[in-house]
């Protein structure tokens, strides 16, 4: 079974949302057979590379609220992380335009990588004091640290055409689905989950999608007619 989930570094609740599905994954009796595949979404499009600033002022501007309401979001919010054991810092952080963040994540799916890539790069927003959005040499560490090769990570942040196919055609996708905000799950293409709901709701999604699989219906190649099979005991004599 696979599950696909929509997510943007800028997000609090997919760094949130994503523990609390793994507390789900972890707990689920036919977890070694679901493969978690990370797809990419930028909840601001519109940001130009090295166009930063900070969250709070970001939020209040972007919500209508005052900095000191923006502010208290964000002690919530690191509430929220703190329960499940995730540091996050509540202020200080900066945001920014994610692509290449993104692209990186397509290269670390090729390399088997993307989960840590991801940990890694979430680690980054919300813990460490430095820039992913700002600094790539931060991103270069993180990159390094999560196993990828530190030359095709700069070769990659160097080339901006470098997976940014993959990108736009994962975000297509998500428009396809209906998706409007992150962080999105789809599991098996038959049942989606919006936002970082609490791990029960992803026991409950998973067992429903896994009990929904349909099953494989064999046409038995001995009584079907010209149906002759080879099989663990040889291949079936053509009789004359």
């Amino acid at each position: 079974m696979r599950v696909e989930i929509w997510t943007d570094i800028n997000c609090p609740f997919c760094y949130i949302g994503k523990s609390r599905f793994e507390q789900a994954l972890d707990a689920f009796p036919h977890k070694d057979a679901v493969e978690v595949v990370h797809r990419s979404f930028e909840l601001d499009p519109t940001i130009k590379k090295g166009d930063t600033g900070p969250v709070i002022a970001k939020i209040a501007q972007k919500y209508g609220i005052s900095e000191s309401q923006a502010a208290a979001n964000e002690q919530g919010l690191g509430q929220q992380a703190a329960a499940l054991g995730l540091p996050y810092l509540t202020e200080g952080r900066d945001y920014g335009n994610s692509f290449d963040l993104h692209r990186l994540l397509h290269l670390a799916h090729e390399k088997g990588l993307q989960d840590a890539m991801i940990d890694a790069l979430y680690r980054g927003n919300f813990a460490d004091e430095g820039s992913v959005f700002a600094d790539d040499e931060h991103v270069v560490r993180l990159a390094v640290e999560a196993g990828l090769d530190e030359a095709e990570v700069r070769a990659v942040l160097a080339d901006p055409d470098a997976y940014a196919e993959a990108v736009r055609a994962d975000e297509r996708e998500a428009a396809e689905l209906g998706a409007t905000g992150v962080p999105f799950f789809v599991l098996d293409r038959k049942f989606g989950v919006s936002g970082a709901q609490p791990a029960e709701v992803f026991t409950q999604a998973l067992t429903q999608a896994w009990d929904a699989r349909s099953p494989l219906t064999v046409i038995d190649p001995v009584t079907s007619e010209g149906g002759d099979a080879c099989g663990p005991d040889g291949c079936a004599v053509p009789q004359a």
